[in-house]
């Protein structure tokens, strides 16, 4: 295959994957916002969001030092001049779809187009502004649909793979950096909270992240017991049954990876496979005695190191 080809392909499926985990980043902190808490702490879930994204600098540059909700959610939805908004991913899913558009069924590049023009629509009429909870249903609806159609109408080749490996490194980086974030905010959010009401809120914030990466219900099933914060992070980092875990999505770059390299010496496989057996051999006891903020800092430069040789090895080397 073409490395521009499967470039776009790549990229496609990143900012399919990357507008999903936005809209599910700034829904968890919407409802989160609703719960009993001070000024400042509501404050702070909104800087975090901008942290997780690396977007403070650029929310500063746009909107200044003041961070509020509305301006926060306007950025990360539909402003443009943000590339990592909502609609800026969207519109670049559809265009990285376009240029490949041969190498596409029918119905998975008309899916990408369809959600780029409607979100487009829905923006201008204000739907977003009227309910944030049911447009950020929708983001996430078109990410789910857009896999679905590719996995049910593609052949099983090199460009499906290429879609798949990207979807699942986006995926992987999110995860971690979602982790990372809501448990150093967990640290503290509840200070000055009537203990009384502590354990409630406690459990709400948790039941919160689980649901923004639809984990509630499967938390449940796996565990049997009330929500508690190391088993939500082994849960999300280290169950390989867990579609959206850390190891479930290493899991899926590896075998892609394999799909597509011709190279059983391969350097990009060689790191895949062992940031993978990192994971698949830890314990959840082991990284937080050893700090759960260092070890997903590394993860996160690790997968960022990972994707740098995947284009490399595999696609332009271009800027996105």
């Amino acid at each position: 295959m073409l490395s521009r080809t499967a470039d776009h392909l790549f990229w496609m499926s990143r900012y399919t994957e990357r507008a999903e985990n936005t809209a599910r980043l700034l829904d968890v902190n919407y409802q989160t916002s609703l719960l009993p808490q001070s000024a400042a702490r509501a404050q702070d879930g909104w800087r975090g969001l901008l942290s997780i994204s690396e977007l403070r600098p650029s929310y500063a540059a746009h909107y200044g030092d003041v961070i509020t909700p509305r301006d926060v959610m306007d950025f990360m939805v539909k402003d443009e001049k943000n590339p990592s908004s909502i609609v800026s991913c969207l519109r670049n899913a559809r265009e990285n779809g376009r240029a490949v558009r041969g190498a596409l069924t029918t119905e998975v590049w008309e899916t990408q187009n369809q959600t780029y023009l409607e979100v487009v629509r829905m923006l201008r009429n204000g739907d977003f502004e009227r309910d944030p909870g049911q447009f950020f249903e929708w983001v996430k609806f078109r990410s789910h649909l857009s896999r679905g159609v590719a996995l049910g109408t593609m052949l099983q080749d090199e460009a499906f793979h290429f879609l798949r490996m990207g979807t699942f490194l986006e995926r992987a980086d999110n995860t971690a950096r979602l982790v990372d974030v809501k448990f150093h905010a967990s640290q503290s959010d509840f200070d000055g909270i009537f203990p009384s009401k502590a354990q409630e809120v406690d459990f709400y914030h948790w039941s919160a992240i689980l649901r923004s990466v639809s984990g509630f219900e499967v938390y449940r099933k796996v565990y049997r017991d009330v929500i508690k914060p190391e088993r939500v992070a082994e849960l999300l980092i280290l169950r390989p049954d867990m579609p959206r875990s850390m190891l479930g999505c290493l899991n899926e770059v590896m075998t892609t990876l394999a799909m597509v390299t011709s190279d059983p010496a391969s350097e990009t496989l060689r790191r895949a496979g062992k940031l993978r057996a990192d994971l698949q051999y830890a314990r959840i006891d082991e990284i937080l005695a050893t700090g759960l903020h260092a070890f997903l800092t590394q993860f996160l430069d690790r997968v960022n190191e990972l994707g740098a040789h995947i284009s490399r090895e595999f696609l332009m080397p271009a800027a996105h």
